[in-house]
């Protein structure tokens, strides 16, 4: 209903099938899950001439199946992204799932490919659970309560492994079953604390390699007897090293990255007795982010990031020699997996190509598209490429970010920029495709800015801990501040339109920037955003609780306490005196709703200006493309009436 809406704008601008606004003019129909409070209304020609830029898609790569050499992939034609099936490259997309929710995490079984999986959740509660798709339907195959979350196949295909809070709602305990019987779960571990998985199944199934997730700085592994449950430590683990993707290859070698004597992730073997840890391969300047080895063992894939570019590498552990993809132009790659025959799948995404299923020969390095998403009928060859921005902060540490330029021919003149940071903390911003986005530079001649500040992931273990606990959290601020100070003095930009928005960790930097920089910004636009650190901290969901005092600090510690109170924007939310926009998951597990409505009932008090949209079907972020696409229409009336006009 809503495209012919679209549609009927176009022609008839006061079509009588638009409902009407109290001033006269013809409006869109909000979402029944949303509500908009202290919001206007979207005008329709305003989502008639966005329409183009909502229109494009992506497609993730999911995985491939093993005997027909199909590809899964995930992408959306309605609402929600679901899991759809493609036989060959640039064929046609069949659709597998037809949920109301998106579907996510789609496999195959090794060897059998006789079941697939996937979970899905509901209303972005993130309480996920894991389905086997049969006759075009999801069964259910765990408790349709708790938290589960896929972990690895047995490379047999006989047995998949999960993590779950299924015993007590808090802590990830290990489970194995045939899921072709879900009778057969049965836990194989009973952990404490919410960052475990099983990383790989040995051979014979007998035992697994187990991974716990302490923080970004630091995990452990072990070695899990599945018979008797018995989990022995590999390594010393009162090291703080960080692991990853630890795989056990054909000839039994353990392969994980690790930042062990170094400031980066190495790709490396670890010697399952003493847990020593051999780098192999080219000495990396950057992070090797995830890595997969072929079936026969002959070469490992991995793709290394780059100052937020992606590189994809095939590495012989025979020779030692190393091959670099270079036919894909600067962009991001993830969803890596080498198919049983070679071909190493991948998706691609970049300013000028919206994400998309690849794969790489490992003979000749040919790379092949397999689906050609839909972009709104825009010519996207044009879109703005970004340029790296570094700047000094205040005591000195260089920070960067990419900066999106609107086209001078088109907007001549000084340009207003909005400022969008990335959450986590241990996130990075990298220059991809900027969908909707891209309205905003093209229409409407805004330049966007993308820092990564300190505590970012991908520049080293020292950087991405420099923002850490309640006594360093600022220092992350101030990096804001160094690049608003600098990019106003860009003769291209006008320092007197800057507006910031940010999401998740970026919502609270978007709190603390409308305390601390309100001389330099318009308005914020914050978005499922932490506003205090303590009551944050005791009600975000029990399973992830301790993992986000690790980041944060400690609430029941009285001096972080204190010092959590004392930086957190509630605590000065009366010195927010420029407009704020606030945008809510209601079902938000990991920053509650709690934390918006406090603010903004603070900020009214106040005599401040607080728009305020939830969704009620929503969790951390707006899943379903409706209201994803009211959310952004709402955010262009804010911008326009607080920084455009």
């Amino acid at each position: 209903m809503r495209y012919l809406t679209l549609l009927a704008a176009l022609a008839l601008p006061l079509a009588p099938a638009l409902a009407a606004e109290e001033g006269g003019g013809a409006v869109e129909p909000k979402p029944a899950a949303l509500v908009a409070d202290g919001v206007p209304a979207v005008p329709a020609d305003l989502a008639a001439a966005t329409g183009p830029y909502l229109e494009n898609r992506g497609a993730g790569f999911s995985g491939w199946h093993p005997s027909d050499r199909s590809m899964l992939i995930s992408t959306r034609f309605a609402n929600t992204a679901q899991v759809h099936r493609v036989a060959a490259p640039m064929g046609a997309r069949q659709q597998l799932t037809f949920e109301a929710e998106p579907v996510r995490g789609a496999s195959w079984a090794p060897k059998r490919a006789d079941i697939m999986l996937v979970q899905k959740d509901i209303g972005g509660n993130e309480f996920y659970q894991i389905y086997a798709l049969k006759n075009g339907k999801l069964e259910l195959l765990t408790d349709g309560k708790s938290r589960n979350s896929l972990s690895a196949w047995s490379k047999d295909g006989e047995l998949v492994a999960y993590s779950s809070t299924r015993r007590n709602g808090r802590d990830t305990d290990l489970y194995v079953m045939d899921p072709r019987d879900p009778a057969s779960a049965r836990m194989v571990a009973q952990v404490e604390g919410g960052g475990w998985y099983l990383a790989d199944f040995a051979p014979d199934k007998s035992w697994a390699l187990v991974g716990q997730y302490v923080s970004v700085q630091k995990s452990n592994l072990y070695r899990l007897d599945l018979a008797s449950g018995a989990m022995t430590p590999i390594g010393d683990h009162s090291k703080i090293i960080s692991l990853g993707g630890a795989t056990i290859a054909p000839d039994g070698t353990i392969w994980v990255t690790s930042d062990e004597g170094s400031d980066f992730q190495r790709l490396g073997t670890l010697d399952l007795a003493s847990g020593a840890f051999t780098p192999r391969g080219p000495t990396e300047q950057w992070d090797v982010d995830n890595f997969d080895i072929a079936e026969d063992g002959s070469f490992i894939a991995y793709v290394v990031n780059e100052a937020g570019m992606s590189k994809l590498r095939l590495f012989d552990p025979k020779s030692g020699g190393v091959r670099t993809v270079d036919t894909l132009p600067a962009g991001i790659i993830g969803g890596l997996e080498i198919a049983p025959w070679g071909d190493v799948g991948i998706s691609f995404t970049s300013a000028r190509s919206a994400a998309d299923a690849y794969s790489v020969n490992p003979q000749t390095l040919a790379v092949t598209r397999w689906t050609a998403s839909e972009t709104g009928g825009l010519d996207v060859s044009g879109n703005v490429e970004p340029e790296l921005v570094k700047v000094k902060s205040f005591d000195g540490l260089e920070v960067s970010g990419f900066l999106y330029r609107p086209d001078p021919a088109k907007f001549p003149g000084k340009r207003p920029l909005i400022m969008n940071v990335h959450g986590g903390p241990e996130g990075q911003s990298r220059p991809g495709f900027q969908g909707r986005n891209n309205y905003l530079l093209n229409e409407l001649g805004v330049a966007l800015f993308y820092p990564n500040v300190r505590g970012s992931t991908g520049y080293g273990k020292t950087f991405v801990s420099l923002d850490n606990g309640p006594f360093k959290r600022e220092d992350s601020v101030k990096d804001m501040g160094a690049f608003l100070t600098y990019l106003a003095k860009d003769k291209s930009l006008d320092a007197s339109r800057f507006g910031l928005t940010g999401g998740s960790y970026g919502g609270y930097m978007c709190y603390a920037a409308a305390i601390h920089y309100a001389d330099k910004l318009r308005a914020n636009l914050c978005v499922v955003a932490i506003s205090n650190f303590v009551t944050f901290l005791e009600n975000t969901q029990d399973y992830r609780r301790d993992l986000r005092r690790v980041e944060y600090g400690d609430e029941r510690v009285p001096e972080q306490r204190a010092k959590l109170m004392e930086i957190s924007p509630l605590t000065r939310a009366g010195e927010i005196r420029k407009p704020l926009f606030v945008v809510t998951g209601a079902n938000d597990p990991r920053v509650p709703a709690s934390e918006a409505d406090q603010i903004v009932d603070k900020v009214r008090a106040n005599g401040g200006t607080a728009w305020h949209l939830i969704g009620t079907n929503e969790g951390h972020g707006f899943a379903k493309k409706e209201n994803a696409d009211y959310a952004f229409w709402t955010s262009l009336l804010f911008w326009k009436d607080h920084l455009l006009n």
